[in-house]
């Protein structure tokens, strides 16, 4: 808990510093002076705060509850311009011959919304898009019509995927295969001789540099995709000896995803940059280099490199990119080439903020000490309530030490049939004062021991939120990704709990125990506490890239409700893009049941407990208009 002299001087700034949001929002986000979470939209050449409570309020007078996705389009633009014009002014600052082209990877978030926009505000820079199976190439040919945007085509691919990349090269798109095996240089010449097209073929390179963080296995020798060396000169060959040289445009690789240090990007460039060049020495047309994805997003605001984070800014990266680059060409007197990057996290995770309320809280809280103890007590538990009346700062080690053994002592015992339930309960709540205590202590000690220093997050309440984190934040339960989380309301009032997250799923997994913090990974997340006459909604940010295709039905939780957000023209809230999340109906058809004939079963049970006089004619009706009613429901807790 905080200490009380902070209660009464508690300000949003303090929050704001509490949960770092001004760290790690880049501007898109911060409290206003009445202690609410705003977005800040561009209006008339200046900015303009609208706040995500009044934004949950707006959607419960809507008639939308809780959890719900936002959409913000404006921050995905702004993203995509920040990508584009940091590499455009690192190139002209550098004098770079080359230009520069972004494509979008579909995979990290497929929604049609988001392909339909970065077609849209990317246009003006040619950003293309990146389609890694033949699902996506699909959604690329139908949004993106810029003859002079790329379409990078990665992953497997049959002769449809190709076939379908080569068509659109026909029809004066620049789609680029992009071998990730050897065996596909085979097809891809088949299928360009059959179509009489001169394809445009780019090669994905193993390199030996490896990057960081969670993604370290998308780089180096094992790397699952990839031509190694051998390999890349067996397709030079190859293609030479087809009169086909002349097709191959692009080197491509990918050191991984969330690349938190700049020193691993710069040394894959500098290796790539080398592959690229001998490229053209054997003879290669190229003119493409493509440096994958990886751009961090620094989701705990720390500025290091932490998995979670980035040890540079957007600036830093084009730069070295660019430099990085044109050391090795100019060296080899080689023409500087079009970079191509594959930024996806980087584009996409501000555009997306998850809203859910609290519905219930657990609270570890002491009952104080017995007045007395039963007559036939055992000896442990008067040791533990002598133990619990003997506690002081300088002695706090040892009474933490004398109560667990005594606590051990007495779970020992019952499982042995010598205590009772009624003893055990007493010396579990004897215990828990003795933690209580020594948690409260702690924040006066000048050095706090070791065994002492967890006890505060071992104490905290448990929150529970009416979200998944399986179909919501996969990655948080998944990979123990980092998300920026806090209350959305309320920050002018100083949070006096510390909690843990449980999501409403049956599932110990089904928790949030992890929180950004500029030093290191907190497992408490400050709170209020939580009023019986008002929601409190807590806010995930950040959740834009992957989160959304990657959630899973977990105990057939499905998508929740999805709402775009924008300013009209007289810089009014307008909401867009509703789409209503999933009823139980739409999961259970999801995985294969008949819903039709369910509520048929229903009705048959039902029927047979009439007859058995176990439930009334209209008892039967109620139960079935109640099954009907639940099939059309919202899968989360509706109030």
């Amino acid at each position: 808990m905080i200490k009380q002299e902070k209660l009464e001087t508690w300000s949003a700034a303090k929050s704001a510093e509490l949960y770092g949001v001004r760290e790690w929002s880049k501007g898109y986000f911060d409290i206003s002076g009445n202690g609410e979470v705003v977005v800040n939209f561009p209006h008339n050449g200046s900015v303009e705060p609208v706040s995500l409570a009044g934004i949950a309020r707006g959607l419960k007078e809507r008639g939308l509850s809780m959890p719900v996705l936002l959409r913000f389009e404006h921050l995905l633009d702004s993203r995509l311009s920040l990508i584009n014009d940091a590499f455009n002014k690192a190139i002209s600052e550098a004098g770079y011959q080359g230009v520069y082209r972004g494509v979008y990877p579909i995979k990290v978030n497929q929604q049609q919304q988001v392909v339909e926009e970065v077609t849209r505000a990317g246009r003006k820079y040619h950003h293309g898009l990146e389609a890694g199976s033949k699902a996506e190439l699909i959604a690329a040919l139908a949004y993106l019509h810029d003859s002079e945007a790329y379409i990078v085509c990665n992953g497997y691919k049959d002769e449809e995927f190709v076939d379908l990349a080569l068509f659109a090269l026909k029809m004066g798109l620049q789609t680029i295969l992009v071998l990730e095996t050897p065996g596909e240089l085979e097809l891809i010449m088949q299928r360009a001789a059959m179509l009489k097209v001169r394809p445009r073929i780019g090669v994905r390179v193993k390199l030996s540099s490896r990057a960081g963080g969670k993604w370290t296995d998308s780089g180096g020798d094992r790397s699952v995709f990839g031509l190694n060396p051998a390999q890349v000169i067996d397709i030079v060959d190859a293609l030479r000896e087809n009169d086909m040289l002349d097709c191959l445009h692009m080197l491509h690789y990918h050191l991984g995803s969330q690349i938190p240090n700049i020193t691993s990007i710069r040394g894959a460039i500098a290796e790539a940059a080398r592959f690229y060049v001998e490229l053209v020495r054997e003879g290669a047309r190229m003119g493409l280099l493509d440096i994958g994805g990886g751009l961090a997003v620094d989701y705990d605001g720390s500025h290091t490199n932490f998995a979670s984070s980035s040890n540079y800014d957007l600036e830093e990266y084009c730069a070295d990119v660019i430099e990085g680059i044109m050391t090795v060409t100019d060296s080899a007197e080689i023409a500087h080439p079009v970079i191509i990057s594959e930024s996806g996290r980087a584009l996409i995770s501000y555009y997306s903020v998850l809203l859910f309320d609290i519905l219930d809280v657990s609270r570890y809280e002491s009952h104080g000490l017995p007045a007395k103890l039963p007559d036939d007590a055992p000896a442990a538990l008067h040791n533990l309530l002598e133990a619990a009346g003997a506690i002081s700062i300088k002695n706090a080690l040892e009474s933490y030490h004398d109560a667990v053994y005594y606590r051990d002592e007495i779970r020992s015992a019952f499982a042995h049939g010598d205590v009772s339930l009624r003893h055990r309960a007493v010396g579990e709540q004897i215990f828990w004062h003795i933690l209580m205590r020594l948690s409260r202590m702690t924040t006066d000690m000048k050095y706090v021991p070791e065994e002492l220093q967890g006890l505060r997050d071992l104490l905290a309440d448990i929150y529970y939120g009416n979200f998944s984190v399986f179909q919501s934040l996969p990655d948080a339960w998944a990979i123990e990704q980092l998300f920026p989380i806090m209350p959305v309301h309320r920050l002018n009032e100083a949070p006096t709990r510390l909690a843990t997250l449980a999501d409403i799923t049956c599932d110990c997994d089904g928790k949030i125990d992890r929180f950004i913090d500029l030093h290191d990974v907190k497992h408490a997340l400050p709170l209020h506490e939580v009023r019986d006459d008002e929601d409190y909604i807590l806010g995930v940010f950040l959740v834009g890239a992957y989160q959304e295709t990657l959630g899973d039905l977990h105990n057939l939780f499905g998508d929740t409700h999805v709402v775009s957000i924008h300013l009209d023209e007289d810089g009014n809230v307008a909401f867009s893009r509703e789409i209503e999340g999933d009823t139980v109906e739409d999961v259970l058809n999801y995985v294969e049941y008949n819903c039709k004939e369910m509520i048929e079963r229903l009705r048959s049970l039902a029927e047979s407990a009439v007859r058995q006089g176990r439930i009334s004619a209209t008892e039967r009706r109620f139960i079935v208009d109640a099954y009907s009613n639940g099939l059309r429901g919202y899968t989360y807790f509706e109030a």
